[in-house]
């Protein structure tokens, strides 16, 4: 099969012919007919993540149709259109068992643990713990946009930050993550500020239901352009960048017992990140992580676009073939594509 490869980190990743998955006994091969091209896809490259073992295959979030399956799944045939959130899980350690899957004990992520999704094919274990059936009149580039940014943005804002109407909610940086936020709380009904330094990834933020944005490189403050207009502060804020500037101003934006989310990953020189611990103290203010959905939680979400209260085919930006996305992978860290790009690894 056709996937791009990379031997060390951070170098040029290669687009070529490597050996065609089988499926384990308990997995499935799916064959990929979209896949997103992720900022964590260029932490992954830059050799950010330990999990990575050399040579990679980077790509977690994607579509397709199962191609084969192993003789003990039991849930899912051949034929059958899947996707398959970025956290699987194992299904048997004490998390699995309590419906918290994101935060398995013994989880596994494609694109990561194992060879991801920038492929003709990708091999899934623990097919029947971790595929999730799409509806027939879901395309697969809205179904792999879902896989990473825009489940893992449905969960913090509606399980972890318990958004509700009439809510401020900050959101600090515009990209994928950050535009399905803005989308997400928008459709809630809550009032959105978007925060970003391009003026380009704010206009889709006011395109997605933002009520204000905040351009970063023209005010002097982000937390006091934040709380002025929102009134004294956000109700809930979210970190979807994954900064340490981005992180502390989203804490110290809050109002009194706020909610803080972060979403964006804190990695390399920002796992670190300062924290105002005084004001979370005083102000009683909630810090919450949130890291990927579980599968059983994507019926809720899949039943929101059904109805259109979502639309995340929206937020596709770009789309590319696998060559066009070695270019586009090693330039993340200096411009991420606008809204969400799609790579289609057969084209």
């Amino acid at each position: 099969m056709k996937a791009m490869i990379f031997e060390r980190f951070g170098t040029e990743p290669t687009v070529r012919q490597v050996p065609d998955p089988a499926p384990a006994p308990d997995g499935v091969v799916i064959e990929v007919v979209a896949t997103g091209l992720c900022r964590s896809d260029w932490h992954g490259w830059k050799g950010h993540d330990s999990d990575i073992t050399l040579p990679h295959v980077p790509g977690h979030e994607f579509a397709g149709t199962i191609a084969a399956v192993g003789r003990d799944v039991k849930r899912f045939r051949v034929g059958e259109r899947v996707t398959v959130p970025f956290i699987a899980a194992c299904g048997h350690c004490g998390e699995c068992r309590a419906g918290q899957q994101q935060v398995c004990e013994a989880q596994f992520q494609p694109g990561f643990t194992h060879w991801g999704s920038f492929a003709e094919c990708v091999a899934i274990e623990r097919a029947d713990e971790n595929l999730v059936r799409l509806p027939e009149s879901l395309d697969f580039a809205t179904a792999a946009s879902l896989g990473c940014r825009f489940a893992t943005s449905f969960r913090a804002v509606v399980d972890q930050a318990r958004v509700r109407g009439g809510e401020w909610v900050a959101v600090h940086g515009s990209g994928g993550v950050g535009l399905s936020a803005v989308m997400i709380a928008a459709a809630l009904g809550a009032r959105v500020v978007a925060v970003d330094v391009a003026e380009s990834k704010l206009a889709l933020a006011r395109a997605m239901g933002a009520e204000a944005t905040v351009n970063a490189q023209e005010v002097p403050d982000v937390v006091e352009a934040v709380r002025e207009i929102t009134g004294g502060g956000a109700h809930v804020s979210l970190d979807a960048l994954g900064h340490s500037q981005t992180c502390f101003n989203s804490i110290r934006n809050l109002r009194r017992r706020g909610r803080h989310v972060q979403v964006g990953l804190m990695l390399g020189e920002h796992t670190t990140p300062a924290i105002p611990m005084a004001q979370v103290i005083a102000h009683e203010l909630e810090i919450y992580g949130s890291h990927g959905m579980q599968s059983w939680r994507y019926d809720a979400m899949l039943a929101m676009i059904l109805a259109g209260t979502l639309q995340p085919q929206r937020l596709i930006g770009e789309r590319l073939t696998l060559e066009d996305a070695v270019p586009a992978l090693m330039a993340m860290d200096g411009r991420a594509p606008d809204g969400i790009a799609i790579i289609d690894p057969r084209a």
